[in-house]
């Protein structure tokens, strides 16, 4: 079964680029994972669907807000580290949501 791995940010372009690296490096692995990024105006709607979930460095001064959201759900959050989303870094972005996981 597929990690649902949700990634949310301001609009959503640099964060798809993320998120194929992120899909390219599981595939290398053979992890099998559904990653989608969102904007962050559809949190409410899509948190639910995650099994981790992941905020773009610009949004980080939403993450208290949004695990008030997620804490009775007990779905794992944090805010990717700035170097790892400014390079684009899919292989550090996945090892950091997986180690979320455990």
């Amino acid at each position: 079964m597929a990690i649902k791995i949700r990634v949310f940010c301001n609009a959503g372009m640099s964060t798809s680029m993320l998120v194929t690296k992120m899909k390219n490096a599981a595939q290398k692995r053979g992890i099998e994972v559904d990653i989608i990024a969102y904007s962050f105006s559809s949190f409410d709607d899509k948190f639910s669907e995650a099994d981790i979930i992941l905020l773009g460095p610009q949004i980080g001064y939403e993450k208290a807000k949004a695990l008030t959201k997620v804490e009775a759900a007990k779905i794992p959050l944090d805010v990717i580290p700035m170097v790892d989303y400014g390079m684009m870094n899919g292989e550090k972005v996945l090892d950091f949501a997986l180690k979320l996981k455990k």
